[in-house]
């Protein structure tokens, strides 16, 4: 029976993949329905900065000849994929958000590009995000594209940076997205717009060939968003492994076949679970979706308990003083045509580079110990759940300075609960858990070091017990 594209676009990418290799559609037919859903549904969203469909349609027409010869597939081979902005593509334009980088067309690509094209995936386009990946109002909006609006309420934001990522899976312009995450840039939009994203451990994804001059950014990863687990196993996986050109130092081994025992269920682990960090602000409205979430897991057969964990807000003056001074380093030069930038980058940038070396050294011993506090977790629990944030997605100028009654005033204030994992390393995911007034709430699920496993495997069994993936909102 033919397959209708429209309908075959919806589907899971491993699907789409499936479809594609037995010849029940073509990669061509695939593209185009994707390209059309955002012809047709971005002018509302804004979650593009570039279309590539010059590029995109020649690829699939060589990813058909390729099924059609029987030669080898990737895992994603002819599925398309969407690619956030930061991200070097060669023959593609790649502004990373900024009117300085506005009409850049690499001649290379990053490593995290080399290796979508690897798995066979069609670029259909480049991802909107905040200029380079910063926002102080933690909003994607930029000077080249606009605001991206939430799928959820327009009049509400998605968070970033990699807001347009999840907002194209939203919308079903793609089934599988590239974001990235700092200090909560993946699963922060994922949490607000209801869809699955996934921050591997820090070294898992190489980090190179980027339009940063360089990037010693070392709490950042590029990981999978996507509109389930199981897709994003496999990017994952096509993401992973050592490269020479990455001076990361961490897990310089091939990573493991995340798909392996994904179907195992989460009977026996056992799970901590903190409301807060023993310092975070929290609406009550979210945590109870929480902890609604939380009995999935009780009832699969996890031991759950409340963790003992107590961190602080010098954990956030911390993660700034050396987020900062990366970003200085990476871009600061952009500095030279400061015309070009927006105040906010203008100010990240200056700030950065007034961090003297005394305060980055003792930010980086807090972050050791942070490390040791987080792993010695990890001697007691299989998994540790938070909330994913604080609250549900906001109106854009309209943060909130208040969360169940107290005020937020810190600059993660709203976003207590991500960050930490950037610093300590460890992978996290947010799971789409339930909703407050229409708009989705997310539940974090972190793991040991290395364990993206474990991570995915709860993940799948969460899903399996409260699927999410058909729940949509109209456009």
């Amino acid at each position: 029976m033919p397959h209708s594209a429209d309908d075959v676009i919806r589907l899971p990418a491993r699907e789409q993949a499936r479809l594609v290799a037995e010849r029940e559609i073509s990669a061509v037919e695939l593209v185009e329905a994707a390209l059309s859903r955002i012809e047709h549904l971005d002018g509302k969203l804004g979650a593009f900065i570039t279309v590539s469909g010059e590029q995109a349609i020649p690829a699939a027409r060589a990813a058909e000849k390729a099924v059609m010869a029987g030669d080898s597939l990737g895992p994603l081979h002819g599925v398309p994929i969407a690619i956030k902005d930061i991200e070097a593509t060669a023959g593609i334009r790649t502004t990373v958000g900024s009117r300085y980088f506005e009409n850049t067309v690499p001649d290379f690509d990053s490593v995290v590009v080399e290796r979508v094209r690897a798995s066979g995936a069609i670029i259909v386009g480049k991802t909107n995000t905040p200029e380079i990946a910063i926002h102080m109002d933690t909003i994607t909006d930029n000077e080249v594209r606009g605001a991206c609006n939430n799928p959820w309420d327009m009049s509400r934001t998605t968070s970033g940076s990699s807001g347009g990522s999840a907002a194209a899976l939203v919308a079903d312009m793609c089934q599988v997205t590239v974001g990235s995450d700092g200090g909560g840039s993946i699963r922060i939009p994922a949490s607000f717009c209801g869809v699955f994203g996934l921050k591997p451990t820090n070294g898992r994804v190489p980090r190179a060939r980027g339009l940063g001059k360089p990037d010693p950014n070392q709490f950042s990863q590029s990981g999978p968003m996507t509109n389930d687990v199981r897709d994003a196993a496999i990017l994952l996986q096509a993401l992973s492994g050592p490269h020479p050109a990455d001076p990361q130092q961490f897990l310089r081994t091939a990573p493991p076949d995340f798909a392996a025992g994904i179907d195992r269920g989460v009977k026996g682990l056992r799970i901590g679970f903190s409301p807060d960090f023993g310092y975070g602000l929290i609406d009550p409205r979210v945590l109870e979706q929480v902890q609604i979430g939380l009995t999935a897991f009780e009832q699969a057969g996890a031991i759950v308990e409340e963790a003992d964990i107590r961190l602080g807000y010098e954990y956030a003056d911390r993660f700034w003083s050396i987020f900062g001074a990366n970003a200085y380093v990476q871009y600061g030069h952009l500095l030279e045509k400061a015309d070009l930038l927006t105040a906010g980058v203008r100010e990240v940038l200056t700030r950065g580079k007034l961090i003297t070396g005394y305060e980055y050294s003792a930010a980086m011993r807090t972050v050791n110990e942070l490390r040791l506090t987080i792993n010695s977790l990890f001697e007691r629990y299989d998994l540790l759940v938070s909330p994913t944030t604080s609250i549900t997605a906001f109106q854009p100028g309209k943060r909130p300075v208040e969360v169940g009654g107290k005020r937020a005033d810190s600059a993660y204030g709203v976003f207590p609960f991500t960050y930490i994992f950037n610093m300590s390393g460890h992978p996290a995911a947010s799971v789409p858990c339930g909703f407050v007034d229409g708009l989705p709430v997310g539940l974090q699920v972190a793991a040991r070091f290395g364990d993206e496993a474990t991570l995915l495997r709860a993940a799948v069994a969460f899903e399996s017990a409260r699927p999410w993936r058909n729940i949509k909102p109209t456009l």
